[in-house]
């Protein structure tokens, strides 16, 4: 085993936390929870395979429906939803893992028909131009509304609420997602957010909402149990970051006010993790309290493999890596990695949607022989 390969398998404190490795588990949308949104044998069944990732995060999940992003998306916001993640959180912990749940509001990437009619809410009244997947198929994503000046404490509340009962729930801490052209990515966009208030416009305005949202979840929860997943300069969905001046400037500033904070770790997605002054600022804001984590990956539509892992560690910018379609096809990849064993091959047909073809029935290494 190379020392680059060796170093994805000691533990990590992460937070309150101790990861027994550093091949963490990225949110992946997998659309299994209907239309109630409620999690089911399926998700207790899939995330507790999982558990030997030393994280695991779980699909982008919704505080309230009125945020809900595409069928199938499991919510935090009623009584039942929190009943059964306490069920996925109580069979990984039997199984010795750890398991955030990230928290996301689907922002204008949404439709009436996923939001019992209400029209999706966004910074600005601009549609993204790309498509949304809906209860009755893929449709046209439409012209949000824009969210009032006063609406702006619901859904920071939403957030709060939604990280107390996932707390509640026994889940072991919550990421917050502020990537992928969601809502909170769509705040910090000048392409999204043509707000003339106090939430948009200059960098310190346009920033304000994801601060305010992580500050708030940090103190219900504890900032110890608080990560952040980023994606900038991904131009997806409508989120465009083409100038690399106003992007590193928004990024850092925001970064640098939530350093104090000393959350467990900022995840962030970029099409160049290793190299690039753009992510070397980013990492060197996040880890300036010389408490929060750094977890990153090898870029959107790129598979995290192996090697690309251990490119990774060995940039010296990563403190973890964030693996996903690897993961979806391998329960136990830790092992598979650390001894050289075969990998199963994800199948891209099975992703979003449906039962256990695709989703739980992927074999571990015993059970291929």
């Amino acid at each position: 085993m190379s020392q680059s390969s060796a170093a994805l398998f000691q533990p990590l404190e992460l937070g309150r936390y101790q990861l027994h490795n550093r091949v963490t588990m990225a949110a992946l949308t997998r659309q299994r929870a209907g239309r109630s949104g409620i999690p089911n044998d399926l998700h207790v069944e899939y995330y507790s395979q999982r558990a030997s990732a030393g994280l695991v995060v779980t699909e982008g999940t919704f505080p309230a429906v009125s945020s809900r992003a595409f069928p199938g998306q499991a919510g935090i916001e009623t009584q039942e939803q929190q009943d059964g993640w306490q069920r996925v959180a109580e069979q990984v912990h039997h199984n010795n893992g750890l398991i955030f749940m990230q928290i996301m509001h689907g922002g204008r990437m949404s439709h009436p028909d996923l939001l019992e009619g209400k029209q999706p809410e966004a910074p600005s009244a601009l549609a993204s131009g790309s498509a949304v997947h809906t209860f009755e198929g893929k449709a046209e994503a439409p012209v949000p509304r824009a969210l009032e000046t006063e609406e702006i404490p619901r859904i920071v509340e939403e957030f709060r609420a939604a990280a107390r009962r996932a707390v509640d729930a026994g889940i072991d801490g919550v990421e917050i997602h502020g990537a992928n052209g969601y809502l909170l990515h769509e705040f910090l966009s000048p392409g999204s957010n043509h707000r003339t208030d106090e939430f948009g416009g200059s960098v310190n305005n346009r920033i304000k909402l994801p601060e305010m949202v992580i500050r708030a979840v940090a103190e219900e929860i504890g900032a110890d149990r608080v990560g952040v997943r980023f994606s900038p300069e991904h131009n997806v969905q409508g989120v465009l970051e083409t100038d690399p001046e106003v992007t590193r400037e928004t990024y850092l500033a925001l970064l640098n006010n939530l350093a104090k904070l000393n959350l467990a770790y900022v995840s962030v997605l970029h099409k160049d993790s290793t190299s690039g002054e753009l992510i070397g600022k980013m990492v060197e804001a996040i880890r300036s309290n010389g408490t929060t984590k750094t977890l990153l990956n090898t870029g959107f539509g790129t598979i995290t493999d192996l090697d690309g892992a251990e490119k990774l560690m060995d940039s010296g910018r990563a403190d973890a890596v964030s693996v996903g379609r690897q993961l979806i096809a391998n329960p136990d990849l830790v092992r598979r990695w650390k001894d050289g064993l075969e990998l199963n091959e994800p199948n891209a047909e099975t992703f979003y949607g449906g039962g256990e073809v695709g989703y739980t029935d992927y074999p571990f290494a015993d059970e291929s022989v």
